[in-house]
């Protein structure tokens, strides 16, 4: 009987351990749950906080517009650029110049007054209006055409001169620029002022204001074309405004 009762103590003891264990067991395993669970949480945090390509793309490009084409700017117009004196000289040499206007002109006559590299020329006819000669002088007058007659030989200057004098007229236009320089010796200047003084055509001239070439250029006011109207005949110096 003492080995039976000493059977069943050591039963009951083992029995006693093992409920000890089945309930520790669920307690271990919802340890090791819970020690898992925080390390997936943040991992499906990080993965929530990071956005995806698309939205990356979206936030670069918010405030950026997409170029039409219709609003392409237009590059503006080049301005034509003023004869060249040589052409002038051939086109007179070809097609000849006004007789009228060669009559009278003469080089000696031009040399014999020379002007200063930095002398301001001016000339008017005394029956011109005061008013109309200031607004020329002034750069006011919207010129017709221009030429450059730096680098020209006194025969290709003289021909250009002549020649766009009477390409204004054909145009019925009336004021024109002649860019001739200043030079040491203001040869060409000088041989300018010269031909447009003895000029039949011509009703006045002074040099340019600076922003159009000062006392380098002229300012040429000349007489309207035979063909012009009955209001410009009455008022041949009529200029028109710039």
């Amino acid at each position: 009987m003492a080995k039976s009762s000493s059977f069943n103590q050591d039963t009951q003891q083992a029995l006693r351990e093992l409920k000890q264990q089945l309930k520790a067991a669920p307690v271990s395993a919802t340890a090791a749950s819970a020690k898992t669970t925080p390390i997936q949480t943040a991992s499906s945090k990080r993965a929530q906080e990071t956005p995806d390509d698309d939205k990356l793309f979206a936030q670069a490009m918010r405030g950026v517009r997409p170029i039409k084409t219709d609003e392409t700017p237009v590059p503006a117009t080049a301005r034509p650029k003023k004869p060249s004196a040589q052409i002038l000289a051939r086109r007179a040499a070809a097609v000849g110049v006004d007789e009228a206007g060669m009559q009278g002109i003469s080089d000696t006559q031009a040399m014999l007054n020379p002007v200063a590299s930095e002398a301001v020329l001016s000339y008017r006819l005394a029956t011109l209006q005061h008013r109309i000669f200031e607004q020329l002088k002034a750069g006011k007058l919207r010129w017709y055409e221009a030429v450059d007659l730096h680098g020209c030989t006194i025969e290709e200057a003289r021909s250009a001169v002549l020649q766009i004098i009477e390409m204004a007229r054909q145009a019925n236009e009336n004021v024109i620029k002649i860019v001739h320089g200043k030079g040491p010796q203001a040869i060409l200047k000088t041989y300018v002022n010269g031909w447009l003084r003895q000029h039949r055509e011509v009703l006045a001239f002074v040099s340019a204001p600076a922003e159009q070439g000062g006392t380098g250029a002229v300012l040429v006011l000349i007489k309207r074309a035979e063909r012009q109207s009955s209001d410009d005949k009455a008022n041949p110096a009529k200029p028109k405004a710039r």
